[in-house]
């Protein structure tokens, strides 16, 4: 029994329902307790970023072979398009088929847009496909680094690690220097992960006292099928791909259950990637591949977020008697492949991307999106928990099609062959050890063999 709550999983779960009733219970005393949600999400990101240069450049920077990085991020690339359009497409026929926003009537003119002035604001600026590509650049490293700009920490990352690989022997004492510092940065997401059950209880004990059930229940029929929605595309769509790749979801969802519950807990998928890519490691997939595909996912394989984009798209057109045809719902589809690439892992960046994706479009109504704001942090979590399924589930696929899982060592860890909650015992003096423990995973990356 002590071996049970002592596991973490199951400390978050503890952590979820009771501040769930405490925010019904006593709503006023439980939304003081939002800092301890933010606290947490503060860490996660303070060590987020240096963990995702370290990664990417030790990645790269031990690859011999530099077309193996492109052949790499090409595939991952397509993967995720054909991934998110059919997230969205999925979205956008389960919406219409149950129709959740018909009958409502809302009125646009009388809605009360000051509580959604926030997000308006933040998406006023149009951002097309050269300021997209000019954003990529960054004004320094030190700026990507402090305001944890993602595909700017990409494109640095991934310069620099081509950039040492081409040097050679002389690159090894930063290499190693790197090496130690993800050692480092590891450990201390260890010390972070401690404290991540009363981070759920304190960002779930808010979210129901700030907002109540009853917000739920007069929107619950969005809610609902936001939830179904997610759940067949990773029982469906993610199932069939884990079957192609030649593993099992169920198996892998235990595995990673931890991180499952922690994204639930924070309704970010950013607040497990550290963990996340070093559990992927452990079970075979080589580093550069992890490197390169799971913060490359945060931001172009958001499948839980393409879902919720066209569903609250649509259901504030069918709210707001808002007539659209087959060819306006194509374009809604066709914009939100564009625009659904610019977001990210942290809570309430869904709200701003589909602000300015309706703003762009002007044909529904921004105020509409009154409607979601008491509803919209409880389908956070379903957003987050599918972007983190997702992401994960694509990292093995995208490192089966380049040849670089060890699909023995990936079979031994999912069926308990290996314990995960103890890696450092497990992997002490062992050659294989993933990175972050002992030494970086050894493996084969379409033939290229990959120096630890």
């Amino acid at each position: 029994m002590r071996r049970f709550f002592g596991t973490l999983y199951v400390q978050v779960l503890i952590g979820v329902f009771a501040g769930a009733a405490l925010g019904f219970f006593a709503p006023n005393f439980a939304s003081d307790f939002k800092p301890m949600g933010d606290i947490f999400i503060k860490l996660i990101k303070m060590v987020f970023a240096p963990i995702i240069f370290a990664t990417v450049v030790l990645g790269i920077a031990r690859m011999e072979n530099m077309k193996e990085l492109g052949r790499v991020g090409v595939r991952a690339l397509l993967y995720f398009e054909i991934l998110s359009t059919f997230a969205l497409a999925l979205g956008l026929v389960v919406v219409n088929i149950v129709g959740p926003g018909r009958g409502m009537n809302i009125d646009p003119a009388q809605l009360d847009t000051k509580a959604i002035a926030t997000y308006t604001a933040a998406s006023a600026k149009p951002e097309g496909f050269v300021d997209f590509v000019m954003h990529l650049v960054p004004t320094s490293l030190f700026d990507a680094l402090a305001r944890n700009d993602i595909l700017q920490i990409l494109v640095f990352a991934t310069m620099f690690g081509i950039a040492l690989s081409h040097i050679g022997p002389r690159a090894k004492p930063v290499v190693d220097f790197l090496d130690s510092f993800t050692h480092g940065v590891f450990a201390v997401v260890g010390m972070i992960m401690r404290v991540a059950p009363l981070a759920a209880f304190g960002a779930m004990a808010f979210t129901v006292g700030k907002y109540g059930l009853g917000s739920i229940v007069s929107l619950g029929k969005l809610m609902g099928t936001m939830y179904i929605t997610c759940f067949l595309f990773v029982a469906l769509v993610l199932g069939a791909i884990s079957r192609l790749s030649g593993f099992s979801l169920w198996k892998f969802l235990k595995y990673i259950k931890d991180e499952l519950f922690t994204v639930l807990g924070t309704s970010s998928s950013e607040s497990v990637v550290p963990q996340l890519m070093r559990k992927l490691e452990h079970a075979g997939v080589s580093k550069p591949v992890v490197g390169l595909v799971v913060p490359s996912g945060l931001t172009f394989n958001p499948d839980g977020q393409c879902i919720y984009y066209t569903m609250a798209a649509i259901f504030i057109a069918q709210a707001t008697n808002t007539p659209l045809s087959l060819t306006d719902q194509l374009v809604v589809l066709g914009v939100l492949m564009l625009t659904s690439k610019g977001s990210a892992g942290v809570t309430g960046s869904g709200f701003i991307t589909l602000a300015a994706t309706l703003a762009s479009m002007g044909k529904i109504p921004v105020a509409g999106m009154v409607l979601l704001l008491g509803v919209d942090r409880f389908m956070s979590e379903a957003r987050a928990i599918t972007n983190t399924i997702g992401n994960a589930v694509g990292t093995i696929a995208i490192g089966r099609w380049v040849g670089s899982v060890d699909r023995q060592r990936l079979a031994q860890v999912l069926d308990g062959k290996t314990d995960p909650e103890d890696l450092e015992e497990l992997y002490e003096g062992d050659e294989d050890a993933p990175s972050g423990v002992v030494k970086p995973i050894r493996a084969d990356l379409g033939g290229v063999r990959v120096a630890a």
